[in-house]
């Protein structure tokens, strides 16, 4: 039996990877990418992408995107709520599970687990327990290209914002940085590797510090 499946995209490379994975896999069938995007900043929370990136990322790869709209200051209830009614309609449409490039982290993934069971989905965990390492060098060697958008300075300094996410980047992390940044040490936005039928070009714009500690550098559209 074949998987009907949603994607969480958050632009970067864990999903990136996670859904190449996917589409390797006669088994499950792609219904689309699920983005979570703030509405008061038009960006991907969290990673704080540009909509207009999301948009052409997603019309490169060719698949339906589903954009959630929260609001800066929204309640964890609200969120899990509007979450909630968003998966429930995808399910009338065949949808069963929702696939998260996850790696290790056993909380977060108990957390997804839960909160499917509780509408009758499942969580699909591609990449769960891999050596985050070999993970890190294999994108590269796929031929997956990435930036890094948003650093954190509690364990990362300034140069490592706005930076290809490559061999020099990987050789250069402190020790105790996860190469994967699964501990939400760096995030990236993927530009283009071969899940993609062309690049998604941009140009580096300025970078800001927000709450005193996460490092952003906004990404342009070129």
């Amino acid at each position: 039996m074949i998987d009907k499946v949603l994607v969480s995209w958050s632009g970067g490379k864990d999903s990136a990877v996670a859904l190449y994975e996917l589409m390797k896999n006669d088994e499950f069938e792609v219904a689309g990418l699920l983005t979570t995007v703030n509405e008061d900043y038009d960006r991907i929370s969290l990673h704080g992408v540009r909509r207009t990136l999301l948009e052409q990322q997603v019309s490169s790869l060719d698949f339906p995107l589903e954009k959630v709209l929260i609001s800066k200051n929204i309640s964890e209830e609200a969120y899990e709520a509007k979450m909630r009614e968003v998966l429930v309609h995808h399910q009338t449409k065949g949808v069963t599970a929702v696939v998260f490039g996850d790696i290790f982290l056993e909380s977060v993934r108990d957390r997804r687990v839960e909160k499917l069971s509780q509408i009758g989905m499942k969580a699909i965990f591609p990449l769960w327990g891999r050596d985050t390492s070999d993970l890190a060098r294999e994108f590269i060697a796929l031929g997956f290209k990435a930036i890094s958008v948003c650093i954190d300075t509690q364990v990362l300094d300034n140069r490592f914002v706005g930076r290809e996410y490559n061999r020099e980047f990987l050789s250069e992390l402190p020790a105790e940085v996860d190469p994967c940044g699964e501990n939400g040490e760096f995030h990236t936005l993927v530009y283009d590797g071969p899940i993609f039928s062309r690049p998604i070009k941009h140009e580096l714009g300025e970078v800001v510090l927000r709450e005193n500690r996460f490092l952003f550098c906004d990404l342009l559209p070129a």
